[in-house]
């Protein structure tokens, strides 16, 4: 088939003609596009021994598609999977309505200068010219659109992070694919038409910050790896409670959750599992050094199930933890500091139960917060609380009541702590993910939702959809960004990436509804950005 045939294909939509154009560059680098079309979606994989670079091969990807302006497609997410893996590494949408300022787009031309290598003489104002030059030519480049219409191809010179060589853009002789043995279909057109729209500009961008200035925290919600009381209900494998995320849980400097069940062999339950809907955890001491090898650094045992096993088993589950090094915070009047690159971080845990300290005890906490920053230039807060279930993902600033116990007004909790001192609040207890608000410049988290619970919590509908929040705080506990991943439980209860991407606009929706002036915006990819106020 002529090369302008694939291009034509490609821009009346068929998928199988995108990845075609889309191979002829990146088989050299040794990765393989799948391309794929659903409603006004086009999907993108990306395979390859090593996971593709997703700053680069995204950006390549978007420019492309963004000068081809296939027809019926308005929204592409790309993903990028290593061949032995299942699920996707990451992955990444765009809308075609927009274009970022951050994907640069260049303008079209047939030829590329190759700049010549500055010797070791040159002015630094000379080598910041070149390097500028070079990076605009990597990051925009000569897409591959380009190349299937010119029939000349410049392979991408690739930097990576560890790497200080400077990279051109060599010529490379571009092969007819008239020989494939496998022809292109005609795409089936949806008959309901899409305009074309030219892209514009975004009107909010990520802020640019110095990553080694700013702390980063990964959190999670509720973890139940299995139990083996009142009968054993734990995996024949514990690896794989979290091998499917483990990749996602990396590149913080702090990774939380909030685990809730008890690692204990004390034989005695303190609740009575004979009544309906009373559930009492036990896990096997053994698996905090799961949680140690997955890579979490603190852990809240403040919730209503870490006294599951009396006060025998809180202490064996903080023991246990700690001897892990993992360490756990949820004690009555305990306030943990670490320290991170010469920032000192305080962690306070709550919840409904007053044996812990309690969210409905302002006063008491307080006070904690003020002793915190006695110390600590950062002071975060962890609560476990709110009624539970689906009907249970809205939030309100009001008591929530659930099974007669008062689960706390989480609205007033949360603000009267950052009124007082605190920096980021992370919620979790009901099993969803609610929405999100900042309040004076400091994030709060609702709920964190699910995370793992291997035949003990529930999956069904939203109780299913969970997320990785990532937060990146100022040294003065600012927010400057953040990110979701989503992710989805099994029927067991064990996360893996969620391809779909539900939990972002879930709780993109939940907080237009609950907290309508919040200065947050979510975009398709889950980025989380402070919008900057409206000047009147």
């Amino acid at each position: 088939m002529e090369q302008k045939n694939f291009v034509t294909l490609a821009q009346e939509g068929n998928a199988e003609a995108i990845a075609t154009l889309i191979n002829q560059v990146l088989v050299k680098k040794g990765i393989t596009a799948i391309a794929k079309c659903k409603d006004n979606w086009l999907h993108i994989v990306l395979v390859a021994d090593e996971i593709p670079d997703q700053s680069i091969y995204f950006r390549f990807i978007i420019d492309g598609i963004t000068r081809l302006q296939p027809k019926h497609i308005d929204f592409v997410r790309v993903y990028g999977r290593k061949s032995d893996h299942k699920w996707p590494t990451w992955t990444e949408a765009f809308d075609l309505a927009q274009a970022p300022d951050f994907y640069p787009i260049l303008p079209e031309f047939t030829t590329v200068p190759r700049p010549q290598e500055p010797s070791r003489q040159k002015s630094p104002k000379y080598k910041k010219r070149f390097k500028k030059k070079v990076r605009l030519l990597l990051m925009g480049g000569v897409t591959w659109l380009m190349v299937a219409v010119l029939g000349v191809v410049f392979s991408y010179q690739i930097n990576t992070p560890s790497s200080n060589k400077r990279q051109h853009l060599e010529p490379l002789e571009l092969k007819d694919p008239a020989g494939t043995e496998t022809p292109i279909s005609t795409p089936k057109i949806n008959k309901k038409t899409t305009p074309q729209v030219t892209p514009k500009p975004a009107t909010v961008t990520l802020p640019t910050i110095d990553n080694k200035q700013s702390i980063t925290l990964k959190a999670v919600g509720d973890i139940v790896p299995g139990t083996n009381f009142p009968r054993n209900k734990l995996p024949g494998n514990k690896q794989e409670l979290f091998q499917n995320v483990k990749t996602q849980l990396q590149g913080a400097d702090i990774l939380f959750g909030n685990f809730e069940s008890t690692l204990t062999n004390y034989p005695r339950t303190a609740k009575d599992t004979s009544r309906p809907r009373v559930h009492a955890f036990r896990t096997p001491p053994e698996y905090a050094n799961l949680l140690k090898e997955v890579g979490f650094t603190v852990m809240s045992v403040a919730n209503n199930h870490s006294l599951d096993f009396t006060m025998k088993g809180f202490e064996d589950t903080i023991k246990n933890l700690e001897s892990a090094g993992v360490k756990a915070v949820g004690k009555k009047q305990q306030i943990l500091y670490k320290k991170i690159r010469g920032v000192e971080i305080a962690f306070i845990a709550f919840s409904h139960l007053p044996l812990h300290n309690s969210i409905n005890d302002l006063p008491s906490a307080i006070a904690l917060v003020k002793e915190a920053q006695k110390k600590a230039k950062i002071v975060i807060i962890s609560f476990h609380g709110g009624a539970e279930g689906t009907g249970a993902m809205r939030v309100k600033n009001r008591s929530e009541n659930f099974y007669g116990e008062n689960r706390g007004n989480l609205v007033l909790f949360s603000r009267t702590l950052i009124d007082n001192g605190a920096d980021l609040v992370l919620g979790h207890g009901p099993h969803v993910p609610r929405a999100m608000e900042l309040y004076k410049g400091k994030l709060i988290a609702y709920s964190l939702g699910n995370f793992v619970g291997y035949r003990t919590l529930s999956t069904r509908g939203t109780l299913g959809e969970s997320l990785i929040l990532e937060v990146k705080l100022s040294p003065q506990g600012d927010f400057i960004s953040g990110k979701i991943t989503p992710v989805q439980l099994d029927k067991r209860g064990i996360p893996f990436p969620d391809k779909g991407a539900n939990s972002i606009p879930i709780i993109r929706n939940l907080t237009k509804l609950d907290f309508p002036n919040t200065e947050l915006k979510f975009d398709l990819n889950g980025h989380i950005i402070k919008q900057e106020k409206k000047q009147n």
